[in-house]
């Protein structure tokens, strides 16, 4: 079940980052906890760790590793490295199986894992939307990562609860700084400064404009969004021919249009020639807010 052991954490972590790389650490540790606690039937509180705790196992071989990538208004990447025990006992309760650290950690396991910390990952997009927009968080089990870490640390659960919760967390230099730069207050706009006006582009140098004349060709994929559910496990595969999902829209509220994962426009659905299409009511750019228009 266990394999060679690697190199021992350190003493101590990096301390918990400030700002928004506190904040980014502590929606994730109660994005966990809801989850959990929803799964178990009972709370289940998750704490944001200052320090490494006492009781965690040494680092495994077979410990999970997870890398999620954030793309949208943050992007960068974050590794999540749980012990092997913890990984077990968090698979075994998203499956509602007995709690045992005795058995083999099979391929359902960490499936099982990988799914749960999707779902928590939704979670956290929900919940990072006031503070920084719109995230969306793609998870996948890979390597160790071979980055340095911008910032690091750890959630855990208490040993009174009925499943064990260790995951050591690691931020990329990229997302680090995104959280880091996002926290920082704006500066006021100087009392001399132009008023911009909302429903007019900036004026653009001609020299940029003839840079841009290269890219007008590039062909991009956008991608129309009518809303979105988050589903567990057992409602996925429980889903077959006839069954209805319902989103998170209600009919007529406007339909989002995304490149690379960014809002770009908002509009109502029509239908053009037998196909979908989208009659835009607002676009969104970054220099000059949302502009209203027809399309």
């Amino acid at each position: 079940m266990t394999g060679d052991p690697v190199v021992p954490p350190s003493a101590s972590p990096s301390p918990p980052p400030e700002g928004g790389g506190r904040q980014f650490s502590q929606v994730w540790a109660d994005s966990l906890a809801q989850v959990l606690g929803q799964i178990a039937g009972t709370p289940l509180p998750v704490e944001n760790l200052a320090e490494v705790p006492t009781d965690v196992p040494p680092p495994d071989a077979n410990d999970l590793q997870l890398l999620v990538v954030a793309a949208g208004a943050l992007r960068g990447e974050m590794s999540l490295r749980i012990p092997l025990v913890s990984a077990l006992g968090l698979a075994q309760l998203f499956l509602g199986e007995a709690q045992d650290a005795a058995v083999e950690m099979t391929t359902d396991h960490r499936q099982a894992l990988e799914e749960l910390v999707r779902q928590v990952a939704g979670y956290v997009a929900t919940g990072a939307k006031p503070r920084w927009g719109e995230v969306q968080f793609q998870v996948e089990t890979t390597a160790a990562p071979s980055w340095a870490a911008g910032a690091s640390g750890w959630l855990g659960s208490a040993g009174s609860t009925p499943c064990r919760v260790w995951v050591e967390w690691k931020l990329s230099a990229a997302l680090h700084a995104a959280l880091v730069a996002a926290s920082q207050p704006k500066a006021d706009a100087p009392a001399d400064a132009p008023a911009t006006t909302p429903n007019r582009l900036p004026k653009s140098d001609p020299a940029v404009e003839g840079n841009l004349d290269l890219l007008m060709d590039v062909a991009l994929e956008v991608t129309l969004r009518f809303g979105e559910r988050n589903l567990l496990l057992r409602e996925i595969l429980e889903l077959g021919a006839g069954s209805v999902v319902e989103l998170d829209r209600k009919v007529g509220e406007p339909a989002d249009l995304l490149l690379d994962g960014r809002i770009v426009a908002r509009g109502e659905v029509v239908v053009v020639d037998g196909n979908y299409g989208l009659r835009v009511l607002e676009v969104i750019t970054p220099a000059a807010g949302v502009l209203r228009g027809e399309a």
